[in-house]
Formats: C-alpha cells, structure tokens, sequence
C-alpha cells in the first residue's frame, strides 16, 4: 500500500451520466420580480462577453478519502448551456444531498461590439496539461486538467475526465487575458491521502483577489486543482472582470423592497436577553449624549442626528453615551425598545455586480456582560464584555440571474461566515431564522451554545441563542439608508449615517480581578495561574473601544470577513 494513493473512486459508466444532479431548491417558488433593466433575466453582460448561470449539472465522478467520507467531493460539468454559450471549466463540491453552487457560461459578443482588441474575447485552448490522476484496479479512475492557453488568455477553471485522453480543445473556453483579474485558493475541498507530500492532491474554490463593492472581479464557479499550490501562490487560473460599469444587472429601488420583502429574515433574541435592540431615533430622543473630549457636559441630539458631527474620520474626539447615571432613564434606555427596533439596509454590488449584497444593520443601546465558559463550568462577569452603542448585521447574497437567495453572512464578533442557503432555517416562505447571541446580539444561523476562543479545549466565551417572545421580522421592519449604485438622491442616508466616530465611550476592564474570582471557583485540577487563563479569552474580552457607525466598518465598501 505503500506509496499509493489512499482515494476510492465513484464514477458511473458513462462519461458524462444522463442521471442529474438535484440542485437545492427554496422552500417556495421565486415570485414574478418588477420590471426593470436586466435583474433576473438570467443573463449579465460584463463588456466583450456576456455570462449566463448554470445550475444543472451531470456527474463525471468522485473522490474521497479511504479513511472516511469526510473528505469526499464529486465533479460535474455543467449541463444545459445555452446555443452560443460555452463552459469555462467544470464544477466540483463537497458531497452532499444537494448541487449548492453554480458555474458561468459565457458568449462572446466582441464580434458585436466596438472591441479595443484586434482579438475574440474567447479562445480554444490550445491543449492540456495532466495536473492528477489517480488509478484504482477496481472503480477505474479520475484525470484533472489544466488547459493551456494560447498567448493572451487565460484559463478560468480545471476539467475532470474519467479517461486518460485528454479532453477534446472544443470543451471549454479560454478568456482574454485582459477581460479577467487574479483570482485565489479561498476554501479547499479536498485532500488526497498520499504519503508523499510531492503527490497531495488538493482541490480548492476560488474567488477574486479584490472584493467589495468597487470592485469588478466576477467568480465563474470552477475549482482549481494542484499537486503543488501553497497558500499564497498565484493561481494558473483567473476570475471574470466585469468592464460593463453601468451594472445593469443589479436591482432598481422598487426590486429591492420586493426582495426584502420576499426573504427578510426573522431575528431572534435570546428568552434572557436583557439588552434589546432599538431604533436609532429611539435612542436619540431618549436621552443619548455627545461628548467631545476636554468638555464634561454631554450634549443632547435630535432625533435625526442631524447635530452630530458628520464625515471625516474618526479621530477620537467625540463619543456617545447613555444619559447621566442621575437620569431615571438611564437604566430603561440600556435596556433598549424591541418595538422601535427596525433594520437599516446597505445594498451594494457583489462579485462585479453579478450579485447583491443586502447588508441589514441592527441597534442596539447597549451590550451587556461576556459569559466565560470553563470546561462544563460557565460564570456570567460583572462588567467585562459591557460597552455603549452595539451595532451588527447579517448579509442577504442575491443572485442577480434569477432573484435567487445564495447565502446569508453571520456576523460573529471579530470574524463571521457565510451559510449556504441550503443550510438555513426558514421561518416562513423563503425567510431565513437569523438568531441573536444573548448579551452580545452576535448572529448565528441556528440555536445552541457557540464558543468564542478556543473550541478544542472548551475555553471561551458564550454565545447563547435560542428563539423567544423577543424577534424583529426585517421583511417589514426596515429602512433602505443606502444603496450608491443607483446614483444620488435616490436614496436618502439619515444624517446620523454619516456621524463616524464612536457610539460608545472607552471602556477599560479590570480584567485580572474578574479572572482570579473565577479560579477561586473552579476546581483544584482546573486552575490555571491568571497569566495562562488570560491568554485563552479573546482580547477584547479586557477593553471595549468605543464602537463605529455601519459606514466606518471594512465590510461598507469592501467584502465581508471570510
């Protein structure tokens, strides 16, 4: 056994099988969308080429691990191609019930079009290189190739193959090198088990090396395979760039309400949660106070924020906070107005305007205390974790071919993640469950307990979330306060958006005090000197700088932490 590699193959006697993949499906029918330039015709025009989504799929093979069936993946090509259009590279994903993505078709339309270049936007490859290829004496085998393109293009994803033929050069298409952007690894789906390092086989998903909203790097869907990538290489392979910056693809005003409408989720606080969630306006005429620094009197603000400072940079200067601890309402404002509470909506182009991101923003007055969890030992702390002004999001990601929900991003804290619609609860029609951390409102895609810090050894911080009597609906609780794409004026951003210094003031925790009352508790063969039991908490866990606005966040103008 020595020496081989340890991989079990699953290919079906044809080459291309007629048996389809199913595609996950939402738990309704996507409605008839308004009217309106080109979002959910199905088609995207990026400048020279013009790009349909594929979601059908026929199976060529698959692979996985001799030691398990968590590391399995399977190849497919996609299937249904429109007449004109022609495939990039082939599709793989992790195994499982349901195909969950996509790949991108394209059509050239330089013929059509008054090109810059002398040259067609698609191209033939020239030949293939052989990446992999694995042998098995019973299941048969599995070929990965690269296909090699001619001088200024590009190739933009790998083949699979079940013969050692190499694939005929009409298969796929090449792109014009200057019609695409660097794209990298972004989530390896699979490993072979070899026991030589020369011979591990990897397969990973892609994406453009830039993101965000400014951005034109188009992803096609394919994988990129290798025998020889390390983290940080520059890929063989690209992404798509969309040279078309009208983004007449991207939904109009009245498209947006109808989407928010049709998969607004439904948050849930936890049964205990304490600190709820408010409007902005709310926590404005409710007694909230701007400081500036080297003055000791707060000032009041109106209820649009109009007298706040606005744009620049937050330089430290000014602040927020709660009225005077001699104010009654001090305490009745901390604990917020779920009533009032609404979502303030950003919509903005994703993936070069092939996508919508929907990013959904909610407030809250104030973030109670952090939960430590000890092993099956958990202790609530006094005032670590407590800071002024909380703001969190989740992102609804929108396809722009059909109006189809793709995934929904959970902010977490200091990091976050996306979750494949087909692993989303649904509360109602196609509206997904987001759930809100008790005390720490981060979001979460499901109830349980989700540990900050280190999971292995059952050391972090607690985030607890369930459903109760405490939820804000977003498909009808919302305000759209921007979305730049449609141009100016068209939506009208509240004047506290552009207030960019901090909601809260600086806290500083004694954070030692509180870490050495939980080792008095704990067990004789659980202590740990206060230095080593520091070390396991996340840092913020011993300071709270005052919190931004939704437009000072990385994730405004660029893509989300993943």
């Amino acid at each position: 056994m020595l020496g081989r590699e340890c991989c079990c193959w699953d290919n079906l006697c044809d080459y291309y099988p007629v048996v389809e993949s199913k595609k996950f499906s939402l738990p309704l029918p996507l409605p008839k969308w308004p009217q309106g330039k080109d979002f959910g015709t199905g088609r995207i025009c990026l400048g020279e080429i013009e790009v349909v989504q594929i979601t059908k799929f026929k199976k060529i093979w698959g692979c996985g691990s001799s030691f398990g069936k968590s590391n399995c993946v399977s190849f497919y090509k996609p299937d249904g191609i429109p007449k004109g259009y022609y495939i990039l590279g082939h599709y793989c994903q992790p195994d499982g019930e349901h195909i969950t993505g996509d790949v991108l078709a394209a059509k050239d339309l330089s013929d059509v079009q008054d090109s810059p270049s002398k040259l067609p936007a698609l191209q033939k490859p020239l030949n293939y290189t052989l990446i992999w290829s694995s042998d098995s004496q019973y299941n048969g085998g599995g070929y990965i190739w690269m296909p090699n393109a001619p001088v200024g293009y590009k190739p933009i994803g790998c083949l699979a193959s079940v013969e050692p033929n190499e694939p005929d050069i009409d298969e796929v298409r090449c792109v014009r090198t200057d019609l695409t952007e660097n794209c990298e690894a972004s989530e390896m789906m699979f490993s072979s088990d070899s026991f030589f390092q020369r011979k591990q086989f990897q397969v990973w998903k892609t994406r453009p090396c830039k993101r965000g909203m400014l951005c034109a790097g188009v992803s096609a869907g394919t994988f990129f395979g290798s025998t020889s990538f390390s983290s940080g290489d520059e890929l063989d392979i690209a992404c798509l760039k969309n040279l078309d910056s009208s983004l007449h693809a991207m939904p109009n005003l009245e498209q947006i309400h109808a989407l928010i409408k049709h998969y607004g989720p439904t948050m849930y606080l936890h049964p205990d949660e304490i600190y709820l969630p408010s409007s902005v306006p709310w926590f404005f005429m409710n007694g909230a106070l701007l400081y500036k620094d080297g003055r000791n009197n707060g000032t009041v603000i109106n209820s649009k924020g109009s007298n706040l400072p606005a744009g620049g940079l937050n330089d430290g200067q000014y602040w927020l906070d709660l009225p005077n601890k001699d104010d009654a309402t001090r305490t009745s404002v901390k604990c917020g107005n779920i009533e009032s509470a609404e979502l303030y909506v950003h919509v903005k182009p994703s993936l070069g305007g092939t996508f919508t991101d929907i990013a959904m923003w909610i407030f809250c007055p104030f973030n109670g205390p952090a939960t430590v969890k000890i092993g099956l030992l958990s202790f609530t702390l006094n005032k670590v974790g407590e800071h002024v002004g909380d703001w969190e999001h989740y992102t609804l990601r929108i396809s722009n071919f059909s109006g189809e929900l793709w995934s929904v991003y959970f902010s977490e804290h200091s990091g976050g993640e996306w979750v494949d619609a087909c692993k989303l609860e649904f509360i109602e029609g196609n509206k997904p469950i987001v759930y809100a951390s008790r005390n720490g409102h981060a979001s979460f895609p499901h109830p349980g307990c989700y540990l900050q810090g280190s999971s292995k050894l059952g050391f972090g911080l607690r985030n607890d979330c369930a459903r109760s009597k405490y939820y804000v609906d977003s498909s009808s609780k919302y305000q759209i306060v921007a979305a730049e794409y449609l141009g100016e004026g068209v939506v009208a951003e509240p004047p506290w958006l552009q207030y960019m210094r901090e909601w809260g003031p600086t806290i500083i925790y004694d954070g030692r005090s509180e870490v050495e009352k939980i080792i008095k508790h704990l067990p004789f063969f659980m202590r740990f000197s206060v230095e080593s039991l520091i070390e396991l908490f996340p840092t913020e866990l011993y300071g709270e700088a005052g919190p931004t606005g939704p437009k000072e966040k990385d994730n405004w103008l660029g893509d989300e932490r993943w």
